[in-house]
């Protein structure tokens, strides 16, 4: 089994790498921001269009507000990079958010952000991989009619990707992150050359359209409500920016250092992308709606269920380059290509957070162990699953994903920066450097400011955003605090249970006073003789052969072969009238432990190995059964005698040896079979 699945797995993920290969694993600056960043940066993608989505409730005329609230999300962008940056030199083992408010605000604390954490790179798969799907679909008329499959198929690349390795996969992610990011810049400067130099016109391929006002005419606290809600959605544009605090250990050296530089430059980029995409998409009329099919009007008539709502991305490339130009085309493809990549940006933190995790006992601890490929294979696949069941659940559907986004974002946001706070209030009283006092005086203030403002975000996303599918992302996260608990329970007792005797002396009580051991019989073969001869030097108190009687003539048989052999061992036979093997079995060892609580029974079943996986179907594996049973009784030890037939890989390699064996002597005789027979060799021949 092992030969026929291993081949396909190197092929999909490469060959393995031995331990000491881990730091050619780790990532320069120039590779690190496309595998970390590129979450924050394809945002822009999506993030200027959810704001025109929810200011086209009042209708068009609520566009100009579009610039002061890209403002504010740029604002908040620079405290949140500014904040992260002191968390990256303050925690360069990585954990991030989750080390630093569970080292400051305690346990409890560090399960919250762990849970908002998880959700939220499970949700950044989802919409990213989503809204790459609608992006290309503007090109591929197929991928829109297929979105759910499409995207499934995505998060399977992805994963095989990720498998393969954080280097291998930041090289592949590196190219089209970078010809995103110039084409954005490069649409970003022509448009103000047209705009400004040359004083051409640039209409959106909706500039014409008409919007109709869900609620028109809003004013006073409704429109307050509205705005919020609309800077709340545009707040998507900071997800994945604590993604570099938490790999600061997949940098090179010095780490800080780099992690911290790599985070300014994703903060510097995200904010000129953001800001210029929202003004050119005022600049050339680009018309957004919620429902698009009864809410845009062309020439006076919706638009109807046919129209397909392009990206603002999309429609401001169209008015800056041209429609089906070779730029616009290259930016299409590069910004479907960077929104399936930003993927990548969980599928290094789920990781490497859930390592982490199982390492402080919150997560089984099969994700603690890295893979083949030096990965963190577990978390990756189980992140891809998670993703694809949610976009299984929500149709691939990114304007319904994206509401569920932004909570989990800002929980960890905002229980880091109070951590941090504490941080410093602990390093104070220690430091008596006047320099390094002030330096703690100015970082800490630059945290109690964004844990300030990432606090009232995280309440204007509960209000605005909760009845729109917040909600579930508030479950999920209490969901998966209640499951670390009871998993960090578990361990705790399972450690507490089998921790080691404070004093030696109380071993001896631990120690049992006889052993009964019974070798399980079926027929009498070699793996059977091969057990009453292991059975027999263990030196047990007492010892017996045990067969089940479900075949008559068989047991029969098997007594007068076991008496005319002479074997000293008593043979034990228990009658089964249901033809039942285990349930005897493990009734008669219950029943000794029962009789004698003190002694331990030792169980002995000879097995054979087969060679070939289809093997193991032709027989019924009752010693798996039994011993799975078994493992549930306490004072009950199960010994597996193995016995390898011809087809197995130790009995290959036996017959191989035995083959190429050559007694003493034989170098200089000859092999034994070119020897003469009537005793005399032919090299004792006289000529």
């Amino acid at each position: 089994m092992s030969k026929l699945t291993d081949v396909p797995k190197r092929l999909l993920i490469g060959r393995a790498l031995p331990s000491d290969k881990l730091g050619e694993t780790l990532l320069p600056k120039r590779i690190a921001l496309p595998v970390f960043a590129s979450d924050p940066l394809s945002s822009v993608a999506y993030a200027p269009g959810e704001v025109l989505l929810i200011l086209s409730l009042a209708g068009a005329s609520a566009y100009h507000f579009s610039p002061w609230i890209a403002l504010a999300v740029v604002v908040l962008m620079a405290t949140v990079v500014t904040s992260y940056r002191q968390t990256v030199h303050a925690y360069p083992n990585g954990g991030g958010t989750y080390e630093v408010a569970k080292a400051n605000l305690g346990p409890r604390a560090g399960r919250t952000v762990a849970s908002a954490l998880l959700v939220d790179y499970v949700l950044t798969v989802a919409v990213s991989v989503s809204a790459g799907i609608e992006n290309l679909g503007s090109a591929i008329p197929f991928v829109v009619e297929h979105k759910t499959l499409c995207a499934i198929v995505a998060i399977a690349l992805l994963s095989v990707m990720n498998l393969r390795g954080v280097r291998e996969s930041g090289k592949l992610f590196a190219i089209p992150t970078y010809v995103f990011v110039g084409g954005v810049f490069l649409m970003l400067i022509w448009g103000v050359v047209r705009g400004l130099i040359l004083g051409e016109s640039m209409s959106a391929p909706t500039a014409e359209f008409e919007i109709k006002p869900e609620h028109p005419g809003l004013a006073g606290f409704a429109l307050v409500f509205l705005l919020l809600r609309a800077f709340s959605s545009g707040c998507a544009a900071l997800t994945g920016v604590e993604a570099i605090s938490n790999g600061v250990p997949a940098f090179r050296r010095p780490k800080s250092r780099n992690a911290a530089t790599t985070l300014a430059l994703m903060g510097l980029l995200a904010a000129t992308m953001f800001c210029g995409i929202i003004a050119l998409a005022r600049e050339t009329g680009v018309r957004m709606a919620e429902y698009p099919a009864k809410d845009l009007y062309d020439n006076g008539v919706p638009v109807g269920p046919d129209f397909v709502q392009q990206p603002v991305i999309t429609q401001v490339a169209a008015a800056v380059f041209g429609d089906g130009t070779f730029l616009f085309v290259l930016l299409a493809v590069a910004t479907a290509l960077v929104l399936f990549l930003a993927a990548n940006t969980a599928f290094n933190g789920f990781p490497l957070l859930g390592s982490i995790l199982a390492r402080d006992s919150y997560l089984p601890r099969q994700l603690h162990t890295r893979g083949d490929r030096l990965a963190f294979s577990n978390g990756i696949i189980l992140l891809s699953g998670a993703a694809a069941l949610l976009v299984v659940v929500y149709g691939a559907d990114s304007t319904r994903l994206i509401q569920l986004y932004i909570v989990g974002v800002f929980v960890s946001f905002t229980l880091s920066q109070i951590g941090m706070v504490r941080h410093w209030n602990k390093e104070l009283p220690t430091e008596e450097d006047p320099r390094k006092r002030l330096h703690i005086h100015r970082v800490r203030s630059i945290n109690a400011f964004g844990a300030v403002i990432t606090c009232l975000v995280l309440i204007v996303v509960l209000v605005t955003k909760f009845s729109h599918g917040a909600w579930v992302a508030v479950l999920g996260m209490v969901l998966f605090y209640a499951v670390m608990t009871s998993i960090r329970r578990h361990y705790d007792k399972v450690a507490e249970e089998i921790a080691a005797p404070a004093d030696d002396r109380e071993d001896e009580t631990l120690r049992p006073s006889r052993m009964h051991s019974i070798v399980l019989v079926s027929k009498l073969h070699r793996p059977t003789l091969r057990a009453l001869a292991y059975a027999k030097l263990m030196r047990a108190d007492s010892l017996e052969a045990l067969t089940i009687n479900v075949d008559t003539e068989d047991t029969r048989a098997l007594r007068e072969e076991w008496e005319r052999r002479g074997i000293e061992v008593p043979l034990k036979i228990i009658n089964s009238p249901y033809r039942e093997i285990t349930r005897p079995v493990i009734e008669y060892v219950k029943r000794l432990r029962k009789e004698h609580p003190r002694d331990v029974v030792s169980l002995i079943i000879p097995e054979y190995v087969v060679g070939h996986w289809y093997e193991h179907l032709l027989h019924n594996q009752s010693a798996l059964r039994l011993k799975g049973r078994l493992h549930f009784t306490p004072g009950v030890m199960v010994t597996s005698v193995p016995y390898q037939l011809e087809s197995s890989e130790a009995a290959k390699v036996r017959a191989r040896r035995r083959a190429n064996w050559s007694a003493p002597g034989d170098v200089r005789r000859g092999p034994v079979e070119k020897r003469g027979t009537g005793g005399r060799r032919e090299g004792d021949r006289r000529p």
